[in-house]
């Protein structure tokens, strides 16, 4: 197994499940829930408060994500599911894609949760750097 992306072309879970209804409803859902428990939404990785509208939702677990002859049907739990900025998405799949240890061996939600505190350690190191003395 794999935790690296596929390419689109090939992926139906990119090309129809995160074009699907029912991924839109389970995601408004998912900002309604988190909204309501933490007050406001967060990216996992840079902390930065964002929205539906400037976070992407990555997900740590594919339970709940299934194909039926009457469509998509998307039952991910909220723990399953973390907020990213776009640009954070993308350092964490590129990471993932790119670390052998996180891409083969170890479970998604172990890569996710494994690559985005990586990343935020460099984040503290490039802040704590670049910091005026």
């Amino acid at each position: 197994m794999s935790n690296r992306r596929r390419p689109a072309r090939a992926n139906t879970y990119r090309t129809r499940y995160l074009h699907s209804p029912a991924w839109f409803a389970r995601r408004d859902r998912w900002f309604t829930e988190e909204h309501t428990r933490a007050g406001e939404v967060r990216c996992a990785l840079c902390l930065g408060i964002g929205s539906t509208h400037t976070l992407e939702l990555h997900h740590l677990d594919y339970n709940g994500v299934s194909q039926t002859p009457r469509g998509w049907a998307a039952h991910e739990r909220h723990e399953d599911l973390t907020a990213l900025h776009p640009r954070c998405h993308e350092y964490v799949h590129q990471l993932i894609d790119r670390d052998r240890a996180l891409s083969g061996f170890v479970s998604r939600r172990t890569a996710s949760t494994q690559a985005i505190s990586r990343l935020q350690a460099k984040i503290a190191r490039f802040i704590e750097a670049s910091e005026w003395p």
